[in-house]
């Protein structure tokens, strides 16, 4: 099996993102009228993506099956989505695809090189004064969310319980476009409900300046995934999150 991963660190001012797979990290900075802007910090590594594709074709010159168009959607090979991940070894090693009797982890034609690698891409910021939290989240969330949109509900939002308003936000547009409420989705079983919306998980952190460079006890983490609720953390930053 396959994982992505979404990891930042703040170091000095600066925050550094490191970024595998399809997630995205966004911040929200205040301009000087007091309106909210989002920033997205960092770049998903998805073949539905054009630059995706043009990385890949590159790459494999040899492979006119690199990335297909199937169902609708641009695939690696007709079967993966992303580029980038943790895992899915027979797309990156011959003797770890398995025999014909496991179709979802086969290959039918042997790979002369790794079609996917687990290289993040990485890159920094130097943090502003203007700029107000952050937002990591899976790419469950963004399906349904513009980054504007989900800069714009933290912003106006109380900070407690932020992460479940963004996933509830996030999976009442998912309910809308199947012309359906979200009490009603909220009913279907979770392996049924891949098939309204993929996996959410959403972690919000917010920057308080003038605790930059001291150590503070965070008393809790917002972090939502899908609708399992999350308890205090012990996670301990310069960052104050009440």
């Amino acid at each position: 099996m396959g994982s992505c991963c979404l990891v930042g660190v703040i170091w000095k001012g600066t925050l550094y993102t490191a970024n595998l797979g399809d997630s995205r990290a966004v911040i929200g900075s205040v301009t000087r009228s007091n309106k909210i802007v989002a920033e997205q910090l960092t770049r998903e590594h998805n073949a539905s993506k054009e630059e995706v594709r043009r990385e890949l074709r590159s790459l494999h010159p040899e492979d006119s099956q690199i990335v297909v168009m199937k169902h609708g959607t641009w695939r690696i090979k007709g079967i993966i989505q992303v580029s980038r991940s943790i895992g899915d070894a027979y797309l990156k090693r011959p003797e770890f695809s398995f025999d014909p009797s496991f179709p979802r982890f086969h290959l039918p034609d042997p790979i002369r090189r790794p079609v996917l690698t687990a290289e993040p891409s990485v890159c920094s910021r130097v943090l502003q004064p203007n700029d107000k939290f952050l937002i990591f989240a899976s790419d469950g969330l963004w399906e349904h969310l513009t980054n504007q949109e989900a800069v714009e509900i933290v912003h106006k939002s109380p900070r407690p319980g932020i992460a479940r308003r963004l996933l509830k936000a996030a999976l009442t547009e998912a309910a809308r476009k199947r012309e359906m409420r979200y009490k009603d989705l909220q009913k279907v079983e979770k392996g049924v409900r891949r098939f309204f919306h993929d996996d959410i998980t959403v972690v919000v952190i917010f920057i308080d300046h003038e605790l930059v460079g001291k150590n503070v006890t965070v008393p809790e983490l917002s972090i939502k995934g899908f609708m399992d609720s999350v308890g205090p953390s012990n996670f301990r930053s310069f960052q104050h999150m009440p």
